[in-house]
Protein backbone atom coordinates (compact mmCIF):
# COMPACT_ATOMS: atom_id res chain seq x y z
CA UNK A 1 0.00 0.00 0.00
CA UNK A 2 0.84 3.81 -0.84
CA UNK A 3 2.28 5.29 3.00
CA UNK A 4 -0.65 8.00 4.11
CA UNK A 5 -1.74 8.61 7.24
CA UNK A 6 0.43 9.94 9.74
CA UNK A 7 0.82 7.27 13.27
CA UNK A 8 3.96 8.85 14.90
CA UNK A 9 4.78 12.73 15.49
CA UNK A 10 7.34 13.64 17.74
CA UNK A 11 8.14 17.74 18.50
CA UNK A 12 10.19 19.42 20.67
CA UNK A 13 12.26 16.27 22.33
CA UNK A 14 14.69 16.69 25.19
CA UNK A 15 16.61 14.18 27.02
CA UNK A 16 19.83 14.90 29.12
CA UNK A 17 21.76 12.20 30.91
CA UNK A 18 24.48 13.50 33.08
CA UNK A 19 26.81 15.47 31.38
CA UNK A 20 25.48 14.90 28.01
CA UNK A 21 22.30 16.51 26.43
CA UNK A 22 22.07 13.66 24.01
CA UNK A 23 18.75 15.08 22.17
CA UNK A 24 17.81 18.63 21.62
CA UNK A 25 14.71 19.75 20.42
CA UNK A 26 14.41 16.76 17.96
CA UNK A 27 11.37 15.66 16.07
CA UNK A 28 10.65 12.69 13.87
CA UNK A 29 7.15 11.15 11.98
CA UNK A 30 6.62 8.11 10.82
CA UNK A 31 2.96 7.53 8.29
CA UNK A 32 1.36 4.33 7.86
CA UNK A 33 3.02 1.71 5.54
CA UNK A 34 6.49 3.22 4.77
CA UNK A 35 9.91 2.90 6.35
CA UNK A 36 12.15 6.05 7.41
CA UNK A 37 15.18 5.52 7.84
CA UNK A 38 16.96 7.32 11.06
CA UNK A 39 20.63 7.73 9.89
CA UNK A 40 23.51 9.84 11.76
CA UNK A 41 26.95 8.94 13.07
CA UNK A 42 27.78 7.59 16.72
CA UNK A 43 26.05 9.71 19.38
CA UNK A 44 23.95 11.42 17.24
CA UNK A 45 20.72 10.62 18.97
CA UNK A 46 19.04 7.94 16.90
CA UNK A 47 18.79 5.01 19.35
CA UNK A 48 17.75 7.54 22.37
CA UNK A 49 15.20 9.14 20.37
CA UNK A 50 13.68 6.14 19.37
CA UNK A 51 13.82 4.33 23.23
CA UNK A 52 12.24 7.49 24.04
CA UNK A 53 9.56 6.71 21.31
CA UNK A 54 9.80 3.00 22.79
CA UNK A 55 9.13 3.90 26.34
CA UNK A 56 12.70 3.01 27.62
CA UNK A 57 13.93 6.68 28.22
CA UNK A 58 11.12 9.25 29.66
CA UNK A 59 11.71 12.72 27.47
CA UNK A 60 12.61 15.62 29.58
CA UNK A 61 10.77 17.77 27.01
CA UNK A 62 8.80 17.67 23.59
CA UNK A 63 5.42 15.56 23.14
CA UNK A 64 4.52 12.62 21.27
CA UNK A 65 1.17 11.99 18.94
CA UNK A 66 -0.29 9.11 18.35
CA UNK A 67 -2.19 9.02 15.46
CA UNK A 68 -2.76 12.76 16.03
CA UNK A 69 -3.40 12.39 19.82
CA UNK A 70 -0.96 13.53 22.40
CA UNK A 71 0.31 10.80 24.37
CA UNK A 72 2.47 9.77 27.54
CA UNK A 73 5.06 6.69 26.83
CA UNK A 74 6.32 5.98 30.82
CA UNK A 75 7.09 2.31 30.33
CA UNK A 76 8.16 -0.34 27.13
CA UNK A 77 4.60 -1.82 28.38
CA UNK A 78 2.96 1.47 27.43
CA UNK A 79 4.23 1.52 24.42
CA UNK A 80 3.62 -2.05 23.49
CA UNK A 81 -0.22 -1.40 24.18
CA UNK A 82 -0.33 2.03 22.32
CA UNK A 83 1.35 -0.51 19.09
CA UNK A 84 4.93 0.29 19.64
CA UNK A 85 7.31 -2.62 19.51
CA UNK A 86 11.45 -1.86 19.14
CA UNK A 87 14.01 -4.93 17.98
CA UNK A 88 17.62 -3.80 19.07
CA UNK A 89 20.54 -4.53 17.71
CA UNK A 90 21.83 -7.03 20.49
CA UNK A 91 18.77 -9.41 20.32
CA UNK A 92 16.68 -9.80 23.63
CA UNK A 93 15.65 -13.56 22.75
CA UNK A 94 16.03 -16.31 25.38
CA UNK A 95 18.03 -19.16 24.03
CA UNK A 96 17.28 -22.02 26.00
CA UNK A 97 13.28 -21.43 25.01
CA UNK A 98 11.73 -22.68 21.77
CA UNK A 99 10.36 -19.70 19.05
CA UNK A 100 6.65 -20.12 20.19
CA UNK A 101 8.18 -19.72 24.41
CA UNK A 102 9.83 -16.94 23.27
CA UNK A 103 7.31 -15.07 21.28
CA UNK A 104 4.44 -15.68 23.92
CA UNK A 105 6.34 -14.95 26.98
CA UNK A 106 5.12 -12.91 29.85
CA UNK A 107 1.65 -13.42 28.42
CA UNK A 108 1.46 -17.35 27.89
CA UNK A 109 -2.33 -19.00 27.61
CA UNK A 110 -3.03 -21.57 30.21
CA UNK A 111 -5.18 -24.49 30.26
CA UNK A 112 -6.94 -26.81 33.13
CA UNK A 113 -9.51 -26.24 36.04
CA UNK A 114 -7.81 -23.48 37.84
CA UNK A 115 -6.12 -22.24 34.47
CA UNK A 116 -3.00 -22.67 35.92
CA UNK A 117 -1.10 -25.10 33.37
CA UNK A 118 0.82 -23.34 30.42
CA UNK A 119 -0.90 -24.39 27.37
CA UNK A 120 1.85 -25.46 25.08
CA UNK A 121 -0.25 -26.95 22.24
CA UNK A 122 -2.30 -23.65 22.02
CA UNK A 123 1.39 -21.31 21.73
CA UNK A 124 2.52 -23.69 19.11
CA UNK A 125 -0.09 -23.60 17.13
CA UNK A 126 -0.48 -19.36 17.07
CA UNK A 127 2.73 -19.30 16.92
CA UNK A 128 3.29 -21.27 13.52
CA UNK A 129 0.00 -19.83 11.74
CA UNK A 130 1.98 -16.08 12.65
CA UNK A 131 5.59 -17.58 10.91
CA UNK A 132 3.59 -19.28 8.31
CA UNK A 133 1.90 -15.73 7.40
CA UNK A 134 5.09 -13.98 7.38
CA UNK A 135 6.43 -16.73 5.29
CA UNK A 136 8.51 -17.34 7.79
CA UNK A 137 9.84 -20.57 7.28
CA UNK A 138 10.70 -21.89 11.00
CA UNK A 139 9.05 -23.84 13.40
CA UNK A 140 7.42 -22.96 16.20
CA UNK A 141 9.15 -25.98 18.66
CA UNK A 142 12.37 -24.96 17.67
CA UNK A 143 15.18 -23.90 20.75
CA UNK A 144 16.06 -20.44 19.76
CA UNK A 145 19.99 -21.05 20.47
CA UNK A 146 20.08 -23.52 17.36
CA UNK A 147 18.74 -20.67 15.06
CA UNK A 148 20.78 -18.47 12.91
CA UNK A 149 21.04 -14.92 14.45
CA UNK A 150 19.01 -14.27 10.93
CA UNK A 151 16.66 -16.28 12.02
CA UNK A 152 16.49 -14.74 15.62
CA UNK A 153 15.80 -11.43 14.16
CA UNK A 154 13.07 -12.84 12.49
CA UNK A 155 11.28 -14.79 15.71
CA UNK A 156 11.93 -11.04 17.25
CA UNK A 157 9.60 -9.00 14.52
CA UNK A 158 7.25 -12.18 14.77
CA UNK A 159 6.87 -11.65 18.36
CA UNK A 160 6.84 -8.36 18.03
CA UNK A 161 3.93 -8.46 15.05
CA UNK A 162 1.96 -10.80 17.94
CA UNK A 163 1.56 -7.91 20.03
CA UNK A 164 -0.41 -6.11 16.95
CA UNK A 165 2.33 -3.75 16.30
CA UNK A 166 1.69 -0.75 14.17
CA UNK A 167 5.36 0.87 14.49
CA UNK A 168 8.46 -1.37 14.62
CA UNK A 169 11.87 0.01 15.25
CA UNK A 170 14.49 -1.85 14.18
CA UNK A 171 18.18 -1.08 15.51
CA UNK A 172 20.88 -1.78 13.07
CA UNK A 173 18.79 -4.95 11.76
CA UNK A 174 21.08 -6.15 9.06
CA UNK A 175 24.93 -5.36 11.17
CA UNK A 176 25.55 -8.93 11.51
CA UNK A 177 23.57 -10.71 8.36
CA UNK A 178 24.72 -12.15 5.03
CA UNK A 179 23.52 -10.29 2.25
CA UNK A 180 20.91 -13.73 1.59
CA UNK A 181 19.83 -12.85 4.79
CA UNK A 182 19.52 -9.35 4.71
CA UNK A 183 17.30 -9.85 1.59
CA UNK A 184 15.04 -12.31 3.11
CA UNK A 185 14.67 -9.67 6.24
CA UNK A 186 14.06 -6.73 3.49
CA UNK A 187 11.40 -9.51 1.72
CA UNK A 188 9.21 -9.11 5.56
CA UNK A 189 9.90 -5.95 5.94
CA UNK A 190 8.40 -4.93 2.25
CA UNK A 191 5.50 -7.32 3.03
CA UNK A 192 4.62 -5.27 6.41
CA UNK A 193 4.93 -1.94 4.67
CA UNK A 194 2.24 -3.28 2.64
CA UNK A 195 -0.13 -4.34 5.63
CA UNK A 196 0.43 -0.43 6.73
CA UNK A 197 2.85 -1.03 9.70
CA UNK A 198 4.76 1.49 10.26
CA UNK A 199 8.58 0.73 10.04
CA UNK A 200 11.75 3.12 11.84
CA UNK A 201 15.22 1.81 10.35
CA UNK A 202 18.20 2.69 11.73
CA UNK A 203 21.17 1.72 9.90
CA UNK A 204 25.00 2.62 9.16
CA UNK A 205 25.04 1.20 5.65
CA UNK A 206 23.70 3.56 3.92
CA UNK A 207 23.54 1.61 0.73
CA UNK A 208 20.20 0.19 1.71
CA UNK A 209 18.28 3.02 1.77
CA UNK A 210 17.52 2.97 -1.92
CA UNK A 211 16.73 -0.82 -1.20
CA UNK A 212 14.02 -0.19 1.34
CA UNK A 213 13.80 3.29 2.72
CA UNK A 214 10.91 5.67 1.50
CA UNK A 215 11.92 8.91 3.06
CA UNK A 216 15.51 9.45 5.46
CA UNK A 217 15.73 11.52 8.16
CA UNK A 218 19.50 12.94 9.42
CA UNK A 219 20.38 13.68 12.65
CA UNK A 220 23.99 15.34 13.96
CA UNK A 221 24.96 15.98 17.76
CA UNK A 222 21.28 15.05 19.13
CA UNK A 223 20.12 18.08 16.97
CA UNK A 224 17.64 16.94 13.46
CA UNK A 225 18.97 17.90 10.25
CA UNK A 226 16.53 16.95 7.58
CA UNK A 227 14.00 14.32 6.21
CA UNK A 228 14.36 14.14 2.63
CA UNK A 229 13.01 11.58 0.33
CA UNK A 230 15.53 8.14 -0.05
CA UNK A 231 14.64 7.38 -4.06
CA UNK A 232 16.17 11.28 -4.93
CA UNK A 233 18.84 12.30 -2.45
CA UNK A 234 21.91 10.78 -3.60
CA UNK A 235 23.98 9.56 -0.84
CA UNK A 236 26.92 11.86 -1.07
CA UNK A 237 24.62 14.20 0.36
CA UNK A 238 23.00 12.05 2.94
CA UNK A 239 26.49 11.84 4.19
CA UNK A 240 27.53 15.35 4.27
CA UNK A 241 24.60 16.14 6.01
CA UNK A 242 25.81 13.88 8.76
CA UNK A 243 28.92 14.70 9.02
CA UNK A 244 27.95 18.74 8.94
CA UNK A 245 30.76 19.71 5.83
CA UNK A 246 33.92 17.59 7.22
CA UNK A 247 36.05 16.18 4.72
CA UNK A 248 36.58 12.24 5.32
CA UNK A 249 39.55 10.84 5.01
CA UNK A 250 39.57 7.53 3.36
CA UNK A 251 43.13 6.90 1.03
CA UNK A 252 45.79 4.74 1.89
CA UNK A 253 48.74 5.92 1.04
CA UNK A 254 51.44 4.09 -0.89
CA UNK A 255 53.72 1.94 0.69
CA UNK A 256 57.39 3.53 -0.24
CA UNK A 257 58.76 0.79 -3.03
CA UNK A 258 62.07 0.08 -0.87
CA UNK A 259 63.59 -3.23 -1.35
CA UNK A 260 64.55 -3.20 2.43
CA UNK A 261 60.66 -3.47 3.72
CA UNK A 262 61.07 -5.99 5.83
CA UNK A 263 58.38 -9.52 6.69
CA UNK A 264 57.36 -9.12 9.89
CA UNK A 265 54.93 -11.92 9.99
CA UNK A 266 55.36 -15.42 7.95
CA UNK A 267 52.13 -18.31 8.06
CA UNK A 268 53.60 -21.22 6.19
CA UNK A 269 50.78 -24.04 5.60
CA UNK A 270 48.62 -23.27 8.77
CA UNK A 271 45.93 -25.84 9.08
CA UNK A 272 43.51 -25.22 12.24
CA UNK A 273 40.54 -27.77 11.39
CA UNK A 274 37.80 -27.91 10.43
CA UNK A 275 37.77 -24.78 8.01
CA UNK A 276 41.64 -23.71 7.77
CA UNK A 277 42.87 -25.57 5.48
CA UNK A 278 46.60 -24.93 4.52
CA UNK A 279 47.07 -21.41 4.87
CA UNK A 280 50.32 -19.51 4.13
CA UNK A 281 51.15 -15.49 3.34
CA UNK A 282 53.71 -12.90 4.41
CA UNK A 283 53.33 -9.29 6.26
CA UNK A 284 55.45 -6.99 5.74
CA UNK A 285 56.18 -4.07 8.08
CA UNK A 286 53.96 -0.97 7.08
CA UNK A 287 51.57 -2.70 4.89
CA UNK A 288 47.98 -3.14 5.19
CA UNK A 289 47.08 -6.91 4.25
CA UNK A 290 43.73 -7.24 3.29
CA UNK A 291 41.29 -10.88 3.92
CA UNK A 292 38.61 -11.02 2.10
CA UNK A 293 36.09 -13.81 1.22
CA UNK A 294 32.38 -15.33 1.70
CA UNK A 295 30.94 -16.06 4.89
CA UNK A 296 32.68 -18.40 6.21
CA UNK A 297 35.54 -18.34 3.93
CA UNK A 298 37.73 -19.00 7.40
CA UNK A 299 39.37 -15.61 7.31
CA UNK A 300 38.71 -15.25 11.12
CA UNK A 301 39.33 -18.04 11.95
CA UNK A 302 42.96 -18.41 10.37
CA UNK A 303 43.30 -15.08 12.40
CA UNK A 304 42.22 -16.54 15.36
CA UNK A 305 44.71 -19.60 14.94
CA UNK A 306 47.37 -17.30 13.79
CA UNK A 307 46.43 -15.61 17.82
CA UNK A 308 46.10 -18.53 19.86
CA UNK A 309 42.64 -18.38 20.16
CA UNK A 310 41.81 -21.70 18.27
CA UNK A 311 44.17 -24.67 18.11
CA UNK A 312 46.34 -25.79 15.35
CA UNK A 313 47.38 -29.04 14.15
CA UNK A 314 49.89 -28.15 12.04
CA UNK A 315 51.80 -25.26 10.58
CA UNK A 316 54.16 -22.69 11.39
CA UNK A 317 54.23 -18.84 12.49
CA UNK A 318 57.02 -16.79 12.24
CA UNK A 319 58.03 -12.97 13.26
CA UNK A 320 61.31 -11.65 12.42
CA UNK A 321 62.13 -14.82 11.12
CA UNK A 322 62.16 -16.51 14.20
CA UNK A 323 59.38 -19.90 14.87
CA UNK A 324 56.66 -18.53 17.33
CA UNK A 325 54.86 -20.92 20.20
CA UNK A 326 52.22 -19.77 20.41
CA UNK A 327 49.35 -22.07 22.37
CA UNK A 328 47.09 -19.43 23.82
CA UNK A 329 46.45 -15.49 22.95
CA UNK A 330 48.61 -14.75 26.10
CA UNK A 331 51.77 -16.33 24.01
CA UNK A 332 50.35 -14.23 21.24
CA UNK A 333 50.28 -10.66 23.19
CA UNK A 334 54.26 -11.68 24.66
CA UNK A 335 55.56 -11.61 21.03
CA UNK A 336 53.54 -8.16 20.03
CA UNK A 337 50.69 -9.72 18.17
CA UNK A 338 47.36 -8.12 18.64
CA UNK A 339 43.66 -9.12 17.40
CA UNK A 340 40.92 -6.76 17.08
CA UNK A 341 37.99 -9.34 17.59
CA UNK A 342 34.95 -8.34 15.24
CA UNK A 343 33.25 -9.01 18.28
CA UNK A 344 34.59 -6.28 20.26
CA UNK A 345 32.31 -6.22 23.34
CA UNK A 346 32.72 -9.99 23.89
CA UNK A 347 35.96 -10.59 23.15
CA UNK A 348 37.93 -7.03 23.53
CA UNK A 349 36.69 -5.02 26.07
CA UNK A 350 35.36 -5.30 29.43
CA UNK A 351 32.50 -3.32 29.46
CA UNK A 352 31.58 -2.89 33.22
CA UNK A 353 34.96 -1.57 34.10
CA UNK A 354 36.03 1.72 32.89
CA UNK A 355 38.01 3.30 30.56
CA UNK A 356 41.05 3.74 32.31
CA UNK A 357 41.25 0.00 33.01
CA UNK A 358 40.37 -1.31 29.97
CA UNK A 359 43.15 0.82 27.88
CA UNK A 360 46.36 -0.60 30.54
CA UNK A 361 44.39 -4.63 30.46
CA UNK A 362 46.81 -5.56 27.45
CA UNK A 363 50.01 -4.30 30.03
CA UNK A 364 49.09 -4.70 33.19
CA UNK A 365 52.41 -5.39 34.49
CA UNK A 366 53.78 -2.07 33.39
CA UNK A 367 51.63 -0.56 35.80
CA UNK A 368 52.31 -1.77 38.84
CA UNK A 369 54.71 -0.84 41.38
CA UNK A 370 57.67 -2.32 43.56
CA UNK A 371 55.44 -4.38 45.71
CA UNK A 372 52.54 -5.06 43.45
CA UNK A 373 50.02 -2.52 43.46
CA UNK A 374 48.13 -0.41 40.88
CA UNK A 375 50.10 2.85 39.89
CA UNK A 376 46.47 4.79 39.32
CA UNK A 377 48.35 7.77 38.82
CA UNK A 378 50.48 6.39 36.09
CA UNK A 379 47.45 4.47 34.90
CA UNK A 380 45.12 7.60 34.59
CA UNK A 381 48.31 9.52 32.37
CA UNK A 382 48.17 7.15 29.81
CA UNK A 383 44.44 6.65 29.20
CA UNK A 384 44.41 10.38 29.03
CA UNK A 385 47.26 10.23 26.44
CA UNK A 386 45.10 7.30 24.73
CA UNK A 387 42.34 9.19 24.76
CA UNK A 388 43.78 12.59 23.02
CA UNK A 389 45.80 10.67 20.78
CA UNK A 390 43.13 9.19 19.45
CA UNK A 391 40.48 11.21 20.13
CA UNK A 392 38.27 9.05 21.97
CA UNK A 393 35.10 11.02 22.51
CA UNK A 394 34.02 10.23 26.22
CA UNK A 395 32.86 12.44 29.52
CA UNK A 396 36.16 11.27 31.20
CA UNK A 397 38.76 8.75 31.71
CA UNK A 398 36.20 7.28 34.43
CA UNK A 399 33.43 6.42 32.04
CA UNK A 400 31.91 2.66 31.83
CA UNK A 401 32.60 1.59 27.87
CA UNK A 402 29.75 0.34 27.84
CA UNK A 403 28.14 3.56 27.59
CA UNK A 404 30.56 4.47 24.82
CA UNK A 405 29.05 4.52 21.11
CA UNK A 406 30.89 1.90 18.88
CA UNK A 407 33.19 3.60 17.26
CA UNK A 408 34.75 4.85 20.13
CA UNK A 409 34.33 1.27 21.94
CA UNK A 410 36.39 0.48 18.64
CA UNK A 411 39.45 3.03 19.62
CA UNK A 412 39.21 1.72 23.25
CA UNK A 413 40.17 -1.88 21.86
CA UNK A 414 42.78 -0.15 19.46
CA UNK A 415 44.43 1.81 22.96
CA UNK A 416 44.71 -1.19 24.50
CA UNK A 417 46.96 -2.68 21.54
CA UNK A 418 48.82 0.13 21.36
CA UNK A 419 49.75 0.76 24.99
CA UNK A 420 50.85 -3.04 25.16
CA UNK A 421 53.30 -1.69 22.06
CA UNK A 422 52.28 -4.14 19.18
CA UNK A 423 54.10 -4.44 16.43
CA UNK A 424 51.73 -6.93 14.36
CA UNK A 425 47.47 -5.98 14.52
CA UNK A 426 44.90 -8.24 13.36
CA UNK A 427 41.65 -5.96 12.74
CA UNK A 428 38.50 -8.49 12.00
CA UNK A 429 35.78 -6.45 10.80
CA UNK A 430 37.37 -3.10 12.24
CA UNK A 431 33.98 -0.90 11.47
CA UNK A 432 31.27 -3.70 11.24
CA UNK A 433 28.13 -1.68 13.47
CA UNK A 434 30.28 2.01 13.55
CA UNK A 435 29.04 5.34 11.12
CA UNK A 436 30.82 6.77 8.10
CA UNK A 437 32.29 9.61 10.51
CA UNK A 438 33.69 7.07 12.59
CA UNK A 439 35.00 4.86 9.51
CA UNK A 440 36.83 7.97 8.81
CA UNK A 441 38.73 8.06 11.75
CA UNK A 442 39.14 4.55 12.11
CA UNK A 443 40.91 4.37 8.70
CA UNK A 444 43.20 7.23 9.48
CA UNK A 445 44.23 5.11 12.91
CA UNK A 446 44.81 2.58 10.62
CA UNK A 447 47.06 4.50 7.91
CA UNK A 448 48.63 6.27 10.98
CA UNK A 449 49.69 2.34 12.51
CA UNK A 450 50.97 1.72 8.80
CA UNK A 451 53.16 4.97 8.86
CA UNK A 452 54.36 3.81 11.54
CA UNK A 453 55.91 0.72 10.41
CA UNK A 454 53.27 -1.59 12.55
CA UNK A 455 52.17 -4.68 10.26
CA UNK A 456 48.41 -4.81 9.41
CA UNK A 457 46.11 -7.46 8.55
CA UNK A 458 42.70 -6.46 8.08
CA UNK A 459 39.36 -8.28 7.58
CA UNK A 460 36.49 -7.11 5.77
CA UNK A 461 33.48 -8.23 4.48
CA UNK A 462 33.10 -4.74 3.01
CA UNK A 463 34.66 -4.81 -0.70
CA UNK A 464 34.95 -1.34 -1.00
CA UNK A 465 36.57 -0.82 2.28
CA UNK A 466 39.03 -4.23 1.21
CA UNK A 467 39.30 -1.79 -2.03
CA UNK A 468 40.00 1.23 -0.43
CA UNK A 469 41.99 0.26 2.24
CA UNK A 470 44.79 -2.62 1.56
CA UNK A 471 48.19 -2.66 0.03
CA UNK A 472 47.62 -5.66 -1.06
CA UNK A 473 44.43 -8.74 -1.00
CA UNK A 474 44.27 -12.62 -0.12
CA UNK A 475 40.95 -13.86 -1.11
CA UNK A 476 40.00 -17.14 0.80
CA UNK A 477 37.10 -20.04 -0.18
CA UNK A 478 36.34 -22.90 1.72
CA UNK A 479 39.85 -22.27 4.32
CA UNK A 480 42.33 -21.76 1.55
CA UNK A 481 43.68 -18.75 -0.38
CA UNK A 482 42.64 -18.88 -3.33
CA UNK A 483 44.14 -15.43 -5.08
CA UNK A 484 46.47 -12.87 -4.35
CA UNK A 485 45.59 -8.79 -5.75
CA UNK A 486 47.87 -5.97 -5.60
CA UNK A 487 46.40 -2.41 -4.90
CA UNK A 488 46.45 -1.77 -8.32
CA UNK A 489 44.71 -4.87 -10.12
CA UNK A 490 42.59 -5.75 -7.42
CA UNK A 491 38.53 -5.06 -8.64
CA UNK A 492 35.57 -6.40 -6.90
CA UNK A 493 34.96 -8.71 -10.14
CA UNK A 494 38.45 -9.80 -9.50
CA UNK A 495 38.08 -10.63 -5.71
CA UNK A 496 34.55 -12.37 -6.44
CA UNK A 497 36.27 -14.49 -8.65
CA UNK A 498 38.58 -15.84 -6.64
CA UNK A 499 35.82 -15.84 -3.03
CA UNK A 500 34.19 -18.20 -5.87
CA UNK A 501 36.47 -20.18 -7.71
CA UNK A 502 36.51 -23.46 -4.69
CA UNK A 503 32.92 -23.88 -4.88
CA UNK A 504 32.15 -23.55 -8.44
CA UNK A 505 35.35 -25.81 -8.61
CA UNK A 506 33.26 -28.47 -6.79
CA UNK A 507 30.10 -27.72 -8.48
CA UNK A 508 31.75 -28.43 -11.77
CA UNK A 509 33.21 -31.54 -10.23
Amino acid sequence: MVASSELVRMEGIDKSFPGVHALDGCRFDLRAGEVHALCGENGAGKSTLMKVLAGIYPKDAGRILLKEVEVEIPTPRAARDLGISIIHQELSLMRHLTVAQNIFIGREPRTGPLRVMLDERSINRQTQDLLDRLNIRLHARTRVGDLTVAAQQMVEIARALSLNTEVLIMDEPTATLTNAEIDALFQIIRQLREHGVGIVHISHRLEELRQIADRVTVMRDGRYVATVGAADTPIQQIISMMVGGRTLYEATPEIPQDGNREVVLEVRHLTSPPLVRDVSFELRRGEILGFAGLVGAGRTEVARAVFGADPVSSGEVLLDGKKLTIHSPSDAVQHGIAYLSEDRKRYGLALDLDLETNTVLAAFAKFLGPLGWVLPERVRATAVARVGELAIKTPSTKQKVKNLSGGNQQKVVLSKWLTADARVFIFDEPTRGIDIGAKSEIYRLLNDLAAQGKAIIMISSDLPEVLRMSHRILVMCEGRITGELGAGEATQEAIMQYATERVAQAEVA
